[in-house]
């Protein structure tokens, strides 16, 4: 059973939404925000901020002042965390960039998408706050966990010395975390350690396959984070696509040359689609699965407004009182007038300038009501499976596919044929307001679940979510440009500095469905088998569930058939890893401190190994030079037997000390 923090004394409840507790959450903020940008167009994956910024808070505070309270240190998660969040617009909007209709991100215009969106998202979350936290047996893992580190860490349940040694313990093994993390990555970049280990080779039946691995301890520590679940679903995948899927289609289409160039196009220029398939119809089941909770949902939560209309607000217990109805409703029409300019200064100019008012009109609308539905979806999945689990990725591509089905049927007939590249980027751009809509609202009820168990007060808590979407979304064009220019990214036009390309894997595939819709070339019988895949992932994991012991996520699996190998073998052998650590912890005296601390050693590689490689991004703009701290030749032999065999022992070594750690 879930511990729940004491109520506040009354001279104790102004010391939650402080100017300190702010400033605090927007400083964590620069950390967690620039992390997750760069993990989520290096592997289509980001990582939840609540438990990391929930340690540091304690930690940071406990020391420089001695009134802090529960509640206000959920109040520095909070902003920490809906920022953090922010970042998966990066699953989009660098598609703008890939098509060729940005060559940066204009400041404005980009903050403008993230704000706008991200602070609907956190107007559509209130009136479902009751239905799905409230009021709702759903499990929210990450909410919970980090309310647990709040209640413990900050001595609400009695032993405040040994709450302070928590504190300190956390922030001690985050700060070794992403130290390793760090220095690893700093090898690699000198180019001692390998940046990536694989292996290729032809096949009997005459085709090509292989594997690879990027050697980075934030993928280890993000599939630490995922579990052995979702570990065990991307492993099969992976089998899908590298076992199955490459060598039939490579012996279908033979080639000369290396065995790893012809199974990479391969797998680029068809497997990619079956794994696009696959994920559409993952998330079309979850929308299915979900439609019966969330009308009663909806119905509970207009039923709880109406209450308060009545004017019965004034009775309502402090931990019930959201920010009010007729005040959320006003700031999201708000919301959605920077969102109507930025669309029709896309237009402006350009070939669909006499479209201006039906395309905005309709993406106006089309936002209002997709988002909403798209906001309580990502919200009850992040109750039901976490917020770093919760399908963003499926709701980006069926927002995607209605996006450019209507914007095709108002604008190709005005184009009669000509370039189709501005409906292409204005649909992108709807998707990216979407999207924004999604990330927090998919955040936002994670965080009001911690607030419901330590006792916060849900409208101060709204307001620090608003305070963090608009803090993450100006950082995040700053950090989107830098990397741009330092490394850009894969298939967009023009040259970075460096010659290594973040993938930006998530946004290829968003631009990639939009351009087919629109230009009338998606490869729809490649999507279509993977559908079917798909299916039978669903088949399977339904009936693994049916035995309540076992389960395949379907999004997991069709993921690991869309993204490289590279990124999925490490996230799978860290998936792994961390079952067995905490397996392990199990027999530990004090389990729940050992798993505990596990956590925050792997949010510490993301961390670390994330922050790196944006200041490395720094150095390569400032010198101008694609690898500036080499210090060996790319083909150094040693790099990659050293690289092994350091990643085995760091991971390793940390667990053990961390273990040791725990057990006091």
């Amino acid at each position: 059973m879930t511990a729940h923090a004491p109520p506040l004394a009354a001279s104790d409840t102004r010391l939650e939404l402080t100017v300190r507790g702010v400033v605090m959450g927007v400083l964590i903020t620069l950390v967690f925000t620039a992390a997750n940008v760069y993990l989520g167009l290096k592997v289509a994956l980001t990582f939840s901020t609540a438990i990391p910024a929930a340690v540091i808070s304690m930690a940071v505070l406990r020391t420089f002042t001695r009134n802090a309270t529960i509640v206000e240190n959920n109040i520095v998660q909070t902003v920490a965390s809906a920022a953090g969040a922010m970042a998966s617009v990066v699953f989009v909007l660098p598609g703008l960039v890939i098509i060729g209709a940005w060559s940066g991100f204009p400041f404005w215009t980009s903050f403008a998408v993230c704000a706008a969106g991200g602070v609907l998202g956190v107007m559509y979350t209130i009136p479902l706050r009751r239905a799905l936290v409230a009021q709702s047996n759903l499990p929210y893992p990450e909410g919970v966990a980090a309310a647990e580190v709040l209640i413990v860490g900050s001595g609400a349940q009695g032993d405040s010395v040994q709450a302070e040694a928590d504190s300190r313990l956390g922030l001690i093994t985050i700060s070794i975390g992403a130290i390793a993390a760090a220095a690893y990555a700093a090898l690699s970049a000198m180019r001692v350690f390998a940046g990536e280990v694989s292996t290729y080779f032809r096949t009997p039946n005459g085709g090509a396959t292989g594997l690879g691995a990027q050697m980075s301890l934030a993928l280890f520590g993000a599939g630490h984070l995922m579990g052995p679940a979702v570990g065990a679903a991307m492993l099969v995948g992976l089998a899908i696509a590298w076992g199955a899927a490459v060598p039939i289609l490579t012996a279908a289409a033979p080639a000369a040359g290396p065995a790893a160039d012809w199974a990479q196009t391969i797998w680029s220029q068809k497997v990619r689609f079956l794994g696009a398939g696959a994920i559409g119809v993952s998330a079309i089941w979850t929308l299915a699965k979900l439609a019966g909770p969330l009308v009663t949902g909806v119905a509970s939560a207009l039923a709880a407004a109406r209450h308060r209309r009545t004017g019965q607000a004034g009775t309502l217990p402090r931990v019930e009182q959201d920010l009010p109805i007729g005040l959320t409703a006003v700031i999201g029409l708000i919301c959605l007038v920077p969102v109507a300019v930025v669309l029709a200064a896309s237009l402006t100019g350009g070939p669909l300038g006499g479209l201006i008012v039906p395309l905005t009109i309709a993406a106006v609308l089309y936002i209002v009501i997709a988002g909403f539905a798209v906001a309580a979806v990502c919200g009850y999945m992040a109750g039901l499976i976490g917020s770093s689990n919760s399908p963003v990725s499926g709701m980006a591509i069926l927002s995607v596919l209605g996006a450019a089905l209507l914007i095709a049927a108002i604008g190709l007939p005005v184009l009669k044929g000509g370039d189709v590249k501005p409906l292409i980027a204005f649909a992108l751009l709807v998707t990216s307001v979407l999207i924004a809509v999604a990330v927090s609202a998919n955040d936002n009820l994670q965080d009001l679940k911690t607030g419901q168990l330590v006792d916060a007060t849900p409208w101060r808590q709204q307001v620090a979510l608003v305070i963090g979407v608009i803090a993450g979304s100006a950082l995040i064009p700053v950090i989107l440009n830098l990397l741009n220019r330092a490394y850009g990214f894969a298939g967009a036009p023009g040259q970075a500095i460096s010659d290594t390309p973040l993938a930006a894997p998530q946004a290829t595939l968003i631009s990639t469905i939009a351009s087919g819709v629109v230009g009338g070339d998606l490869q729809w019988g490649l999507i279509g088998v993977g559908a079917l895949v798909g299916a039978g992932l669903v088949l399977i994991d339904e009936t693994l569930r049916r035995g309540g012991r076992y389960s395949l996520p379907p999004l997991g699996a069709a993921l690991a058939i869309y993204l490289p190998s590279s990124v999925t073998v490490p996230v799978i052998i860290g998936a792994f890893a961390g079952w067995a650590f905490n397996r392990r912890a199990e027999r530990a005296p004090n389990p729940e401190t050992t798993r505990q601390l596990g956590v925050l050693l792997v949010s510490g590689y993301i961390v670390g190994d994330s922050l790196l490689n944006v200041a490395y991004a720094g150095l390569i703009v400032a010198t101008g030079q694609g690898a500036p701290l080499a210090l060996v030749p790319e083909d150094f032999a040693p790099a990659t037997p050293l690289a092994l065999a350091a990643y085995a022992a760091v991971a390793f070594a940390l667990y053990a000390w961390t273990a040791r750690r725990a057990r006091g």
